[in-house]
């Protein structure tokens, strides 16, 4: 297996305050730093030479990156945490088997909750079941600590600033009693990219929608949730409708072509649509 073509040096800080300020001196010194958690995309896409830097910045033993459990009223999720951790968890069914559809578990056994809705890959699947729970966001930066909305923050990615560091995601508990659906569609291997990710689930006001794969960037969209929920329309008609809000280009790649993506997203949702008018939950 091939090694990064390129020396860096190698930092490991105690507490968020202590890493924040290394990738200040860090960076002010030009040797690009990145934080690293899993470091699966640091080392693949150091490989590919599409990733350089002269120093990273190891968090995952940090305590708060660390963070696993209730608190509050809400789950509170360490952005260090491995995916099959959170799975392994079994405190929100919704974000644990979306999670576990990424990758196989040797890699989900690297890859962290923080680096995937961080990635630099277009799928980020693991930020789905945040987007529509409403979640909330620990950030830590070299303007303080911060708490927001994961909406306010997520347009495309994860918008952050230099130094910004990913602390924690946080869901209200009372959403793991809801039905919920994540559906994971590929075109041939059992770990391979999507063609699409779908997550939902059912509230009070109505069903919450998220896409990975159907687009080039994941994302819950407002105009379509309202669309698909017009119960007086059947749900043929309001998948249709809702394709055309969609808020870009359906992908078109080697994985399948536009219009069999949005053959097998159609598909997929009335599958969800389905179930969650039925307050059914489906995790496959």
């Amino acid at each position: 297996m091939p090694m990064i073509p390129f020396p860096f040096d190698y930092y490991r800080p105690a507490t968020l305050q202590e890493a924040v300020a290394l990738f200040g001196e860090l960076d002010a010194g030009g040797k690009r730093p990145l934080y690293y958690n899993g470091g699966t995309e640091i080392l693949t896409l150091g490989r590919m030479r599409e990733v350089h830097t002269e120093a990273v910045i190891d968090v995952k033993r940090i305590p708060e990156c660390r963070m696993l459990g209730r608190h509050a009223g809400m789950f509170v999720w360490g952005a260090s945490l491995t995916l099959s951790e959170v799975h392994d968890a079994g405190l929100f069914p919704l974000l644990g088997k979306t999670g576990a559809g990424v990758a196989d578990r040797t890699s989900r056994n690297k890859i962290t909750l923080g680096g995937n809705i961080c990635s630099q890959f277009i799928y980020k699947e693991a930020v789905l079941p945040l987007l529509v729970t409403d979640s909330l966001v620990r950030i830590v930066g070299p303007t303080g600590d911060r708490v927001a909305p994961i909406g306010q923050l997520f347009d495309q990615t994860l918008r952050l600033g230099g130094g910004d560091l990913l602390v924690q995601a946080m869901t209200a508990t009372g959403y793991a009693e809801l039905p919920y659906v994540t559906i994971k569609r590929r075109k041939s291997s059992a770990i391979d990219y999507p063609l699409v990710t779908i997550a939902a689930i059912r509230t009070q006001e109505g069903m919450r929608f998220a896409f990975s794969g159907l687009c080039a960037f994941p994302f819950r969209s407002l105009e379509m949730e309202d669309i698909l929920n017009n119960r007086e329309l059947p749900i043929a008609q309001r998948i249709q409708l809702a394709s055309a809000a969609l808020p870009g280009p359906i992908l078109n790649d080697i994985k399948g072509s536009a219009l069999y993506r949005k053959h097998v997203w159609s598909v997929a949702m009335t599958e969800a649509m389905e179930a969650l008018e039925k307050g059914a939950s489906i995790g496959r």
